[in-house]
């Protein structure tokens, strides 16, 4: 298979192999490979995770246990500020 790479990304690649951590840069394609599969996978994860906590949220509304939405603000803003406030002592 052959890639066409911008200059600049013939470079990084180029600088990638010199720094000794890659041998080729066969090498450094198949690892930039592999982070994309990984971060796509993570992604999927995440949308996965937000999808089950809108669902918990959702039924949680259903059964009668929501909160009224100025008092949850209210109740963040003071984390907030709660942090902050430890944060600068």
């Amino acid at each position: 298979m052959n890639v066409s790479l911008t200059p600049e990304l013939e470079r990084l690649v180029h600088q990638k192999v010199q720094t000794g951590r890659y041998t080729s840069a066969s090498e450094v394609v198949r690892e930039a490979l592999r982070l994309m599969e990984e971060r796509d996978r993570l992604e999927a994860w995440r949308k996965d995770e937000i999808r089950a906590q809108i669902a918990a949220g959702l039924a949680s509304l259903r059964a009668g246990r929501g909160v009224d939405g100025e008092e949850a603000f209210d109740r963040l803003e003071a984390e907030i500020d709660a942090e902050e406030r430890r944060n600068t002592e």
